[in-house]
Order: C-alpha cells, then structure tokens, then sequence
C-alpha cells in the first residue's frame, strides 16, 4: 500500500489551506498600510510570507506539488532580490531532495517489478536515497556485472497523487501569479496535468534516454548515462558523478558557470536537431558538471543530462518558424516577423496589431541572440519580468493579445525554463553559435548564384 495515497486526505488538506494563508497575509498586509507602512514594503512582505509558506508546503510533498516547486524554482530569478533572496535556498533543496520512502516500500516495488530475487541483480544496493523527483526516488548501486548504477523506484501511486496534487494546485493558481511575475501558472499546471501518463511511462523514458544516450555516445561536450535496464515503475541506469548544478550555481567559479551555461544552451538547441527529442525538464537538479576527459584541454568540463521522464518529440528538429521569426526580429524586419505570426496562429485571424509595436515588444527578449556573447543575469530576467508584469506598460497590453499554439507550449516553457537557469548561473554564453549551428531556419538560406556565360555576358 502506498504512502501517498493513505495521506491522500492530509495531502488535499495542506494544499487547500495555501489559498486560505495567502487570503490572511493579504488581510495582514491592508491592516498594516492602514497603520501607516509604505504600501511597496508592504507588499514585498506578503510576497515573501506567501513565497515562504508555498514553497514550504511543495516541499514537504512529492507528487504535483513537489514537480510545481521544481518548475517555479527556475523563474526564482525574475523575483526581486529582496523576495527572492531569504527562501532561495529552499527552492534549490526542492530540486535535489525530498523526504525519502521507507526502505520497505522500495523493497516491495523492487520485489514485485523485477522478481523476488531482484536482490541477485545487484552486488550493492543502498537502501538510503541519493536523490528523490516528484513521482520517483533514486538508490545508488551496483549491477550483477560491477557497473555502478542508479536505480529509479516509482513511488506506488504516483500517478493518483500527482492528478490529483495538480487538479488542487489549478483551482488556485491565479493566486500564485503574483509570485513569477509576467508568468500565467494555470496552462502551466494544465500542461503537467497532460503528461502525466508518459512521466509515469518509465519505458518511453528508457527508449527516450537510450536515443540520447547513442547519438551523444562519443559527444566531447554532452554525457547521457546509459540504460542498463527497465521494468514497469523501476528504471535501472548508469550512475554518474559531478558536480549538481545546483551547487555550481551556489558555489561554481566563474569557468565553471560559463562552460555550464555554454554546453546547456548548446543541449537544449542540439538535442532536438539530432534526436528528434527535446528534454523538456530542464531544472538544476538534472544537470552534472563532469570532469573534462583524460587528455582534453583544460577546463574542458562536460554537461551530464539525467531524467528523461518528459521529453517533447520532435521529428524535423524544432519548428523552422522559431528560427525564422528570430532572425527576421534581429532584421528589424516587422512586416514580415508580424506576417509570420499570424501564419503560425501566434496572432489569432481576430486581432490586429501594429507590426512595430509587436518588433518592440520581442527585441528585449531576444537580446542574448543580438550580441556574440550576452551575460545572462538575474537582473536582466527580472528587467523583463517587470516590463511584461506591469498593467501598465505597453509590453504588457500587447503581450496579453498574443496567442501561444498548443504545439509550442512545451517549447516555450523549455525555453524560459532555461533562460531562467543560464540567468541563476550568471553564465556568459555564446549564444548565436548554438542557433546558428543547430536552430532551423535562423541562418537564412543563400540562394544558387545564376550560371555565369563562358563569354561573361
């Protein structure tokens, strides 16, 4: 029997009363600008009593409420500093740790999903977790033919906590906007709520691994552990060592943050084109800095990729449109950037907006494609994060009549969540040489020169 679903009811009841402590400290909050506190501090301290307790309560739960905790946690950046600062470090816990299964329990999944004699696969199992997700932990051990390796347990009744976790989160989820500024939660919740059953799917995530694993097999800059083996609800992979990058981003040199930052943006943009795959759980807690090969130049580190539980499939690569509309917003060229989106459904038949004013609002995004080298930062995210917030601002009015097609949902979600780790690195990246090696349609097409006459006419 599982241990989520028997607390099912003091799971349900935890996340009801976040709603509820979010509606006191907005009570709390009127009645100290009614005693004479500046409204902006005010603020700031509801902010960061509503952050605490949220990130608290997704914490203490695996299932839905922990996965949103990780996906949030990346967009800790566009927090002013003031909130982001005091509970920072437990949104980065949230991404390497959670309270473990009993040893039992994962005794039972592994006795009833490998064999009794499961036991006789292994040299070593350790019994304490390395590592715990939202719908599964992690034990270190050591296969039947000396390959250390990491074994991922599912926890029983995953898929009902998780559900049921996310259908509870979306009920309030306009309640937690305040907290990601420029950010709308609820299509993000309703998107995990649709990939429930392939997370849950530990054979697609070995077949999704395994590609990765063979096209990145002799990668000098990319490692992905391979499959050793796989059954319903237990995954049995390489194990690999590192640096989480977690702690790079705590405690990283200024080398190891630029070479991280470099080799993620390179990930994200290569996967797609030569797997057809794209890793769509981009947290610090599935990235390893490794060690640069024996013989490699120095502080040649190497990116580890883990987890490959969501993966968005991708046949041709990603869309030609992203690369397209890229570079025609670095062209200046409005017209034909505005066409473009309104081709893709970006800009549904219904509205009508000015094509500079939609230049306008893109080209302080993509300012990390417009420089052969851009500084990402936390400063700069929330620069944007506050131009798109603010009610007021043309950015926003604009942002708001703009659609986002289901088929790029996950991409664009990939997308900010990576921003959002390369800006937690403070990483200084390269970033048009990954788009113009790997992203569709950003290097424009050259066309044929017209035959020359032997004559030279």
């Amino acid at each position: 029997m599982s241990d989520l679903p028997r607390k099912a009811v003091t799971r349900t009841a935890k996340l009801a009363a976040l709603p509820l402590g979010f509606a006191g400290r907005a009570t709390w909050g009127l009645g100290k600008r009614i005693g004479g506190r500046p409204a902006e501090l005010v603020a700031r301290e509801v902010q960061q009593r509503t952050a605490d307790q949220l990130f608290k309560t997704l914490g203490e739960l695996k299932g839905g409420a922990m996965k949103l905790g990780q996906a949030l946690s990346v967009f800790e950046s566009a927090l002013p500093e003031e909130v982001a600062g005091p509970y920072r470090a437990a949104l980065t816990k949230l991404q390497e740790a959670a309270p473990p299964l009993p040893a039992h329990t994962v005794h039972g999944v592994l006795a009833e999903r490998i064999g009794e004699d499961w036991r006789e696969y292994f040299l070593e199992f350790e019994d304490k977790p390395s590592a715990a997700a939202s719908i599964g932990q992690v034990h270190r051990g050591v296969w039947h033919d000396g390959r250390e390796v990491a074994v991922k347990v599912q926890y029983p009744g995953a898929g009902e906590a998780l559900l049921s976790d996310l259908t509870q989160l979306s009920r309030f989820a306009r309640l937690l906007g305040p907290l990601i500024p420029g950010m709308d939660i609820k299509p993000l919740i309703k998107e995990m709520r649709d990939r429930v059953s392939e997370e849950l799917d530990y054979e697609l995530e070995a077949q999704a691994q395994r590609v990765h694993a063979t096209e990145f097999a002799d990668d000098p800059d990319v490692v992905i552990p391979g499959v050793v083996h796989q059954s319903d609800q237990v995954l049995v992979t390489e194990w690999m060592d590192g640096i989480p990058l977690a702690d790079v981003i705590a405690d990283g040199t200024a080398e190891q943050r630029d070479r991280a930052g470099q080799l993620l943006a390179r990930f994200l943009f290569s996967g797609p084109a030569r797997t057809g795959l794209l890793h769509a759980d981009p947290h610090p807690g599935n990235f390893r800095l490794l060690p640069e090969e024996e013989g490699a130049s120095a502080g040649a580190w190497r990116l580890g990729v883990l987890d490959f539980g969501t993966v968005d499939r991708l046949p041709g690569g990603l869309p030609g449109t992203i690369g397209e509309s890229l570079r025609m917003t670095l062209e200046g060229d409005a017209a034909a950037v505005y066409g473009l989106l309104r081709e893709e459904g970006f800009v549904k038949e219904s509205i009508e907006l000015e094509p500079d004013e939609v230049l306008d609002y893109l080209l302080p995004i993509i300012e990390p494609a417009q420089v052969e080298e851009f500084t990402f930062s936390r400063g700069w995210l929330r620069d944007q994060a506050a131009r798109i917030a603010d009610p007021r601002s043309p950015a926003h009015q604009l942002g708001r009549q703009l659609n986002l097609p289901p088929s790029y949902l996950l991409i664009h979600r990939v997308t900010l969540s990576t921003i959002g780790v390369l800006c937690q690195l403070g990483a200084a990246v390269r970033l048009r040489d990954e788009l113009e090696a790997w992203l569709p349609g950003f290097v424009a097409e050259t066309e044929e020169p017209e035959p020359v006459a032997e004559d030279g006419v």
